[in-house]
């Protein structure tokens, strides 16, 4: 009785980390991409917006210096979005 009862908390245990796997995203490995979410159409328009009005060198891309100069209004825009201010601040080693 205590074997079959051991047995089956066990295999419980191990279906349901599997399921548990299954449902995170793997980080991307070594020189992979990482994924890129689909904007929705008011994010996509607010995102052109804002690199046609601080895209100083006509890249289309905003690189680390025309960043920077995003006025506190438009961050606050972008935010409230859902754009940017998502990625993790480098720390010192």
């Amino acid at each position: 009785m205590k074997k079959t009862l051991f047995l089956s908390l066990l295999s419980a245990v191990a279906l349901s980390t599997s399921v548990l796997a299954e449902d995170a995203k793997p980080a991307p490995k070594d020189g992979a991409k990482p994924v890129k979410r689909e904007l929705t159409p008011e994010q996509a328009k607010l995102r052109k917006e804002i690199t046609a009005k601080y895209d100083t060198n006509k890249d289309g891309k905003l690189d680390k210096e025309e960043r920077a100069a995003i006025s506190e209004d438009d961050k606050a825009k972008m935010k409230k979005a859902g754009l940017g201010g998502n990625r993790p601040k480098k720390t010192a080693e």
